[in-house]
C-alpha cells in the first residue's frame, strides 16, 4: 500500500491494518522457518508496508495534537 492510502484512514481502521500485517508478518516468519516460504521478499514487503502505516498513525497523531 501507498502511504497516501494509510493517511486517508480512520485512526481505528489504520490501528487494525497494523495488527493484521504484523499478522501476517508472524506467519511469513512461520512458513520460512518450517521452508514453506517461496518468495522471502514478502517479509521485506509486508516491513515496509508495517512501517509506512506507522508512520502515517505517528503523522496523524501529531496533526491531531495540534
Amino acid at each position: 500500500m501507498k502511504v497516501s492510502e494509510f493517511l486517508a484512514m480512520k485512526p481505528e481502521d489504520l490501528t487494525a491494518k497494523i495488527a493484521e500485517l504484523k499478522s501476517e508478518l508472524f506467519n511469513l516468519r512461520f512458513r520460512l522457518a518450517t521452508g514453506q516460504l517461496e518468495n522471502t521478499m514478502q517479509i521485506q514487503a509486508v516491513k515496509r508496508d508495517i512501517a509506512r502505516a506507522l508512520t502515517a498513525q505517528t503523522q496523524s497523531k501529531k496533526l491531531e495534537s495540534r
